[in-house]
Parts: C-alpha cells; sequence; structure tokens
C-alpha cells in the first residue's frame, strides 16, 4: 500500500532565489520554447499522477488572455501544515525550488516532472498564479505573484472530488511573447497520451474554440501506427514488449516501412529524451545483433555474399518508440534531454534481443521482409562507399580541394564565416560579386537537389548538388556527422521568392533535416528573404518582403509619383541591390530554423516529400487559404 501523501512526503531542499534573474538555466530559453517549456512542468506533474494511477484524465486551457489552466484528477498537491516550514505544503511546493513529493520515492516511485522543482520555476516566471486543490473533502485556493505568495490558503468549498488546477499567467518582463502556439502543445498532448495508455487529455483554446480530446488504449502502439500512417508499412504486424525488471520498467514498439529513413522516438518517464541516451543505445544494440543472429541462423548469408549488417542498415525504414520508466532517472540537465542511467543499457537490450527474436522466428513473414529490406540497404551502402569517400576527399581542408563552384571566403574562423547557398549560376554570379569576401561563402547550385525522403543513401551521395554542399560544409552526414568540422556558423539558402524558389527551400531543408540534423539544432541554418518590391519615390526608394509592408509603406508615403517593381526572382536584382538587401548584416532578413517539435517535423517532411500523394493533397486543401505571395 502506497504510504499517505501528506506534508511529511514534501522535502526542502532550497528557494527560488535567481530563477528570475537567469531563467533560461531552468526553463532553456525565454522564447517560444522556454514558454511552451512551463506548460510542460505542470503537466510532468500532472502526468505523474496517472503514473501512480491516481489521475485519468487532464484538461487543459489556453485562455484568451495567454493565461494557462492544467488540471488533473489525481490526489490533489498537499495541503497540511508542513512540519519543518510552519506553512502548508501547498505554499512550500510552489515557492521552494526543489521541495516536492517527488524526492519521497514512497509517494511518487516513478516521475517525470520532479514536483516542486518545475512547477515553483513556473511560479517564479508568472505574472501571477492560482491553485486550486480538491482533497479531504475540501476546495482549497492560494494564489502567487511573480514567485511569491500573495494570499494564504483559503477553504473556499466542499467536494468529494480530489485534483489539482494551476492556473497561470507567464511574466511579460521575461518572455519575448505570451502566445503560446496551439499546435505546439498538442503534439506534446498526443505524444503524452500515446505514453500513457488510458489517459484522456483533453484541450481547449479558447482564443479560436478549437479543441481536442486524445485516448489511446494501444498506447505506444498507437503512437507508431499514428508515425507511420503517411508510410507504407512492410507489414501489419507491430512488434511490442512492455515488461518490468530491476524495478525498471520498459516498452517498446516498432514497424518497418518501404521508405529509408529512421524514425525512432525515445522516452524516459514520459520525458522525450531528445538526444537519446542508455535506453536509445541499448535499443539500437540488441536491434543490430538480433537481426544479424537470424540471418546467421538461417544461414542467409550467401544473399548478401557474406556482408556483415551495420546498424544503419537495420534501421532503414525502421519506425519505433521506446519508452522506460525508472525510479531515479538520470538526465543530462534540467531541460532533461538525454538519458544517462548506465544500467537501462543492458537491460533494453536484453529484452529486445529475447523478444525480437522470439518475434522474429513466430513471424516468418515478416521477418523475411525486413532481411530483404536490410540486406539492399547494405547493398546499398557499399555502393555508396566509393561516392562517400570520393565527398570525404573533396572536404578535407587539408588537401585545399574544395568544390570547384565554392567561392570560399578568406576567414578561417567558423564563428565568423557565412555561406550562402544560392538556387541559379546567374544568380550565384550576381550574389559572389554582392557579398564580403572577407566572411561569405557563395555557392551557386544547379537546378533542383535530389528529394532525400525518398532515396537510398547511394543515390544522395551520387547526386552532384548534394555531394558538393556535403564537401563545402564539411561535417560529413548521418552518424558520421561531426559537428566540430562544420566551415560555417551561418548556413544561408538563398532561392527565388516565387515557388520554384520556395520548393528548393523546402528540398534542401529535408535534406538537412534528414542527414544533418546537428547543423539545425546547433542555430547554424538559416533561409535568407530576398525582397518582393521596390518603391521608388522620387530619390528615395524602399525594399519591401511582403504585400503587408507594401500596404503600410504606402500609407505613410502616398501614392502619388511613385514606382513599384515586383521581384520574381534573385536574377532580378543586380549585385549592388543584392549586396544591400540580402548579404549586409544591417538590412538582410534571415530566418533561422529550428526544430521545436521533432515528432511533427517528422510528419510535416513525411508528407510534403515522401511518396503518398493523398496525405500531400489533404494538407494542401487544409491549408490553401494561409499561402501568400503565390506566383499563379
Amino acid at each position: 500500500m502506497t504510504k499517505a501523501y501528506t506534508a511529511e512526503s514534501i522535502r526542502v531542499l532550497e528557494g527560488v532565489e535567481g530563477v528570475r534573474k537567469i531563467p533560461a538555466m531552468y526553463i532553456g530559453d525565454t522564447g517560444i520554447k522556454g514558454l511552451h517549456h512551463l506548460v510542460r512542468e505542470a503537466l510532468d506533474n500532472a502526468t505523474d499522477e496517472h503514473l501512480t494511477g491516481h489521475a485519468d484524465t487532464i484538461n487543459i486551457t489556453i485562455h484568451r488572455d495567454n493565461s494557462v489552466t492544467v488540471e488533473d484528477n489525481g490526489r490533489g498537491i498537499p495541503v497540511d501544515i508542513h512540519a519543518e516550514m510552519k506553512k502548508p505544503a501547498l505554499e512550500v511546493v510552489m515557492t521552494m525550488l526543489h521541495a516536492g513529493g517527488k524526492f519521497d520515492k514512497k509517494s511518487y516511485k516513478v516521475s517525470g516532472g520532479l514536483h516542486g522543482v518545475g512547477i515553483s520555476v513556473v511560479n517564479a516566471l508568472s505574472e501571477w498564479l492560482e491553485v486550486i486543490v480538491k482533497r479531504d473533502g475540501h476546495i482549497y485556493k492560494q494564489t502567487f505573484a511573480y514567485g511569491k505568495k500573495a494570499s494564504e490558503l483559503e477553504v473556499i468549498g466542499d467536494t468529494q472530488e480530489t485534483g489539482t488546477r494551476v492556473t497561470f499567467l507567464p511574466d511579460k518582463q521575461i518572455f519575448e511573447t505570451l502566445a503560446f502556439q496551439y499546435d505546439l502543445l498538442v503534439n506534446r498532448l498526443r505524444e503524452l497520451a500515446f505514453l500513457n495508455a488510458g489517459l484522456e487529455i483533453k484541450i481547449l483554446d479558447e482564443r479560436t474554440n478549437k479543441e481536442e480530446t486524445f485516448l489511446y488504449e494501444g498506447g505506444i502502439k498507437s503512437f507508431v501506427q499514428f508515425l507511420n500512417k503517411n508510410k507504407t508499412p512492410l507489414s501489419l504486424e507491430i512488434f511490442y514488449i512492455k515488461k518490468e525488471k530491476e524495478k525498471i520498467g520498459a516498452e517498446i514498439a516498432l514497424q518497418y516501412n518501404n521508405g529509408y529513413l529512421e524514425t525512432i522516438f525515445s522516452f524516459a518517464n514520459n520525458i522525450n529524451t531528445q538526444e537519446g541516451g542508455t535506453h536509445l543505445e541499448g535499443f539500437k544494440t540488441a536491434l543490430t545483433r538480433s537481426i544479424n543472429n537470424y540471418i546467421a541462423k538461417k544461414k542467409l548469408n550467401g544473399k548478401n555474399n557474406g556482408l556483415g549488417l551495420t546498424g544503419e542498415d537495420v534501421r532503414e525504414g525502421l519506425t519505433a518508440v521506446i519508452s522506460v520508466k525508472i525510479m531515479e532517472p538520470q538526465f543530462e540537465g534540467q531541460t532533461k534531454t538525454k538519458l544517462g542511467n548506465s544500467e537501462v543499457k543492458g537491460l533494453v537490450d536484453s529484452l529486445v534481443y529475447e523478444n525480437l527474436s522470439n518475434f522474429l522466428e513466430e513471424h516468418p513473414n515478416v521477418a523475411s521482409l525486413i532481411i530483404q529490406k536490410t540486406l539492399n540497404a547494405a547493398k546499398a551502402r557499399e555502393a555508396a562507399k566509393k561516392a562517400r569517400e570520393l565527398t570525404r576527399r573533396k572536404s578535407a581542408l587539408e588537401s585545399g580541394n574544395l568544390p570547384g563552384k565554392l567561392a570560399d571566403c578568406q576567414e578561417k574562423d567558423p564563428s565568423k564565416c557565412e555561406i550562402f547557398l544560392v538556387e541559379g549560376q546567374s544568380a550565384g554570379g550576381s550574389v559572389k560579386q554582392a557579398r564580403s569576401r572577407e566572411f561569405q561563402a557563395v555557392l551557386p547550385l544547379k537546378g533542383k537537389i535530389l528529394n532525400v525522403e525518398k532515396s537510398r543513401l547511394d543515390k544522395i551521395f551520387a547526386n552532384n548538388e548534394i555531394s558538393t554542399i556535403i564537401a563545402a560544409i564539411g561535417t560529413g552526414i548521418g552518424e558520421e556527422l561531426d559537428i566540430n568540422k562544420v566551415r560555417y556558423h551561418k548556413i544561408v539558402i538563398l532561392s527565388d521568392s516565387d515557388i520554384d524558389g520556395q520548393h528548393l527551400n523546402t528540398l534542401i531543408l529535408t535534406f538537412f533535416y534528414r542527414y544533418m540534423r546537428k547543423l539545425i539544432e546547433a542555430g547554424y541554418i538559416y533561409v535568407g528573404i530576398s525582397p518582393l518590391y521596390k518603391v521608388t519615390k522620387g530619390k528615395q526608394h524602399w525594399y519591401l518582403h511582403d504585400d503587408r509592408q507594401l500596404t503600410e509603406l504606402l500609407e505613410n508615403i502616398g501614392k502619388d509619383g511613385i514606382i513599384i517593381q515586383r521581384y520574381k526572382g534573385l536574377g532580378e536584382l543586380n549585385p549592388e541591390q543584392l549586396e544591400e538587401t540580402v548579404m549586409q548584416k544591417e538590412n538582410r532578413i534571415l530566418k533561422q530554423i529550428t526544430i521545436e517539435d521533432a515528432m511533427a517535423a517528422d510528419e510535416i517532411f513525411t508528407i510534403l516529400m515522401g511518396d503518398q500523394v493523398e496525405p500531400r493533397r489533404n494538407f494542401i486543401f487544409e491549408h490553401s487559404s494561409e499561402a501568400k505571395n503565390l506566383d499563379v
């Protein structure tokens, strides 16, 4: 029987002083990511109540003033007097860092949030926060402002229900924006519902009246089906295990599709470990070992000339979800992106190897499809080996063998260097004339690059434009990518403003996301915004990037005596105009590419660049009203 969750469960480690001075230390940043991290911290606590078996419903509401409510039907945060602090436990949890029930493993055996670490940070970074607690037959309320108590704990009613409702308004003095993005929250809520079978999560956005409910009895099996919904699975069977060993719970599901890319998401205590960790390492090792052993046992090596399969071979076309639950997870940093518990690797390895080996034996038809796919991947890898080696030689700085089309810069410090990937030889020539040779490099691209979403690695390395990009950047790609070898800290995609230019942008971004994702995560990838209009009045002129800017300018300067020129491409700008609009740091507009949600990014690249037409058609119809500056 679980020990009663009372004030005795709350241990105090330290206060919250300094959180408001250095918020990025606790939530990553004060932009969009940090803003949404506040909601995730509150969600962690609500979800942890589900993990203990005390909650089955979570409700999230985005209010019109951008405040947010997170409510669960769990036990309710304790409200009795804390023996050490001589104040209600609720107040201790909300105002003191590292004070919470998660330090008492009798109250929470497994948790993602750290009750009191995350929620007290949310409180500290909020203009105001209100907590309603239902427990012990009463309804309790307490309010806070800027992390400090604003009212005493009071009883405002009676009830037989239990639960906690937290409502907060982020502090506009701290955050760059208070505008919560519905889609970002929805992706996280869907993810949580997949990871917690039977947990119902509802969201309502009062600003737009959008609402959705997520409930998946199939858990991560449903998750894998969702991830593969716009792909073509090799078979309908999904490998699935859920077991507990040595007080560590492991739940794993996988299914192969006919694509060439791997999609693996790993979680620890419901936290998306975007940088992987020991659970992912154990999974990858077991997957490679079990498939190689199956091939050896069935004497299938001859079909592949005895070539052993690598990890890349066996993960081609793989979609998998790995979720572990552990009492004392060791995460790297408060934002929890990598699991470090050494004991998890061996446990996941043994569980996956044993059960996947049995699965392959029990499903020979599925095994045959998987083995054939992995053997084909190995052959393609060998075919790509020569092209890869050629690309490596091209990118070797010590040999000076950089691509002939590259006009490199004089500066050698990557942090000071920029490279512009320019659409077209003609535009590339103009950009070369407009650049600052000291720190700006230019690489013209001839035509469209290969759609890597539908191509194996051998074709990718054989594509001249892609191999040239790889050589110029210098890091290599895939698992061999070494970000310390990057030659430029600003990699700018510069294309025409028309539909063809946007298509090229998407092709290049697909390549970077699938094979050089670390560059995006490091903040090195940008899209240059070229002007759409030039407005001239007398001796004055303005460059404008969209219709809104044009309308505003005309309202200010009037329409008499003006000349409006609309550009369709970079080729219409001479070198002086390019220098003024897209090259000079003072005037240009660069859009930094970031990944706010990996699952959403994976889905959108699959829809836009994958081999299924229907999802792409549906996406175009759904979002057609949002399109701007169409060249039709």
